[in-house]
């Protein structure tokens, strides 16, 4: 089904995120930290950190995980074969749902602009 976000575009395995933190690029904007880390085989794959220092409220924190998910699933065939941790910051709890949608288009257009720019 073409809806969901499927098992084999996150980041699942603890050595993933490691390897992210330890020898990703780093993209930032306003309320996210995008950590990147290119990879052989095709497709992008999502991980994210939303902790409690972005906000104490369980609702809060789901809230923006959702909207990373959604605008992730969304752009996902037009981002380049790589690993991608989206972590927020506390601003991040402040913004609506449009706010955060805007800026996370923001950061996949700079992601496959710098991926481009890359390949040539």
């Amino acid at each position: 089904m073409a809806l969901r976000h499927p098992q084999s575009a996150r980041l699942l395995r603890p050595a993933d995120f490691v390897r992210l933190r330890e020898s990703g690029r780093r993209l930032n904007s306003q309320q996210l930290s995008i950590q990147y880390f290119y990879r052989d085989v095709p497709g992008a794959r999502l991980g994210m950190a939303v902790s409690r220092r972005v906000s104490k409220l369980a609702v809060v924190r789901n809230r923006i995980r959702r909207q990373i998910r959604e605008s992730f699933r969304l752009h996902r065939a037009r981002l380049p074969a790589c690993d991608i941790l989206v972590i927020a910051r506390q601003s991040a709890a402040e913004q609506t749902n449009a706010q955060l949608r805007v800026e996370l288009e923001s950061v996949w257009s700079r992601l496959a602009a710098q991926a481009a720019a890359i390949e040539r």
